[in-house]
């Protein structure tokens, strides 16, 4: 009995070790979140790095002038960060030009008509279609219409996105086929041309772009109109039959050879392993790109630049790649992994920033299923750290981008700041750095480097 007691007591004091133990390096951790965030929030770079980048480079979509710019500018900030590496990485990406400015107008039968806000979408060609509009407010209705129905019209899609979805990015995605495949599934049924509802859950005269896919189905005229005009184009035809002319000048060229910017500190202990941080260079070409996704740009580079300042020398190397093309193509996430599954690296994780530069929430993660659970209850165990600063962790989504990793068994990881805005902004004119709260966007940075410095530390 007197050595089961002896037992007892050492198990009790190796217990109270560990988590005196545990205790102290929490109080250490804290600590340092603590000066991330006081660093980021007194000496930050990332707001006037969006300034200039959303200003002086805006409209950057991939193969145009200003993608290369913002290429150049973007690589110049890394080489003054101190950092071990800096270079370009070559990919592949569409050549895409909206060309002169859109007319689109609705003529009712008696011969009276109103100008519509539109914007051509991404990677559609140029044309012009005068037709009666047919309404519909799903792929499935045109496929049900057919083409006795559907043949010689211009059709309307306008489902509106789902306004009870408290994450909007829940909404976008119950809505946006409308805009990616609703153009192709017209043609295949013999439209002439198509007019889709903007993806915001905003009622405003400013249409929205964003890419649509035809693949083997013919190109017709595809345009978004704003809500405002969607909703009084809906109206008019409860009246009557109208007419829309459509005249687009886009065109899609050859594709053309870009880069992803890539910075790195090397790890001391594991260099390789890499834990990457990142976001997306390009944006559409009617804004300034400053929520989408200049913000996930400089986040990236903000993380680099305060563990530099800091003097923190990680264990793991820690990567910022900007990628190109993930708005109409995705060239330069695909060229990004392709390079790195052929050179045998491995991303322990992977963070994408691509909601814009609101307040943060929290982040969701996602990996192969037989991984997820146990990774995931360690990333869990950091929430002590995170939750003061309003974070969370959820099973979910991370980005496009940094998807094509997955297969590499890491950890993906998609920032989440509060999307309750960022629709308003999403793929139009009034994307600029004035949308962007200079506080919250460095909040965000100070979230992402807060979450990658635990992951340094402890790994997964």
């Amino acid at each position: 009995m007197q050595n089961y007691r002896i037992l007892f007591y050492v198990l009790i004091i190796n217990i109270f070790s560990i988590n005196i133990a545990l205790a102290q390096d929490q109080g250490k951790d804290a600590l340092f979140i603590k000066d991330i965030y006081n660093q980021i929030l007194t000496d930050g770079d990332c707001y006037d790095w969006l300034s200039r980048l959303s200003t002086e480079y805006g409209g950057r979509l991939a193969g145009s002038a200003n993608a290369d710019r913002a290429v150049i500018f973007t690589k110049s900030i890394l080489d003054t960060l101190g950092l071990d590496k800096v270079y370009l990485q070559e990919c592949s990406v569409p050549h895409w030009e909206r060309g002169a400015k859109e007319e689109v107008k609705a003529f009712f039968l008696n011969g009276q008509l109103r100008p519509l806000q539109a914007t051509a979408l991404g990677n559609s060609t140029g044309g012009k279609a005068k037709a009666e509009v047919i309404e519909v407010f799903s792929l499935e209705e045109v496929e049900k219409l057919g083409r006795e129905k559907i043949e010689g019209k211009i059709v309307f899609y306008n489902r509106p996105m789902d306004p009870t979805q408290i994450r909007t990015f829940n909404a976008y995605g119950g809505a946006v086929d409308q805009r990616g495949r609703g153009p192709a599934m017209a043609s295949r049924f013999g439209a002439v041309g198509t007019v889709v509802r903007s993806m915001t859950t905003k009622t405003d005269m400013i249409p929205h772009t964003g890419v649509t896919i035809f693949d083997e189905d013919k190109p017709i005229p595809a345009v978004a109109i704003s809500t405002m005009d969607a909703d009084w184009l809906s109206a008019q035809m409860k009246t009557g039959a109208v007419e829309i002319s459509l005249e687009t000048h886009s065109q899609l060229l050859p594709d053309r050879t870009s880069h992803n910017v890539i910075g790195e500190i090397k790890g001391s202990t594991n260099p390789e392993k890499i834990i990457l941080v990142g976001g997306h260079l390009d944006s559409w070409d009617i804004g300034g790109g400053a929520h989408d996704d200049g913000s996930g740009c400089v986040h990236a580079m903000q993380v680099l630049r305060t563990m530099k300042k800091l003097n923190y020398q990680p264990k793991h190397t820690i990567r910022c790649v900007l990628f190109m093309n993930e708005e109409n193509g995705l060239g330069g996430g695909l060229a990004y992994a392709d390079a790195s599954n052929e050179n045998g690296e491995y991303h322990m994780a992977a963070l994408e920033s691509d909601a814009g530069g609101f307040t943060p929430r929290g982040f969701s993660v996602d990996a192969e299923n037989d991984i997820f659970a146990e990774r995931f209850k360690k990333m869990t165990d950091w929430l002590p750290l995170l939750e003061p600063y309003g974070l969370s962790l959820s099973k979910g989504g991370s980005g496009a981008d940094i998807n094509p990793l997955k297969s590499q068994r890491g950890m993906l990881i998609g920032f989440r700041p509060d999307s309750q805005r960022y629709f308003d902004y999403h793929h139009t004119k009034e994307d600029t750095i004035d949308a962007v709260n200079q506080r919250e966007l460095e909040l965000g940075a100070a979230s992402i480097t807060a979450l990658i410095y635990l992951i340094d530390n402890y790994g997964l």
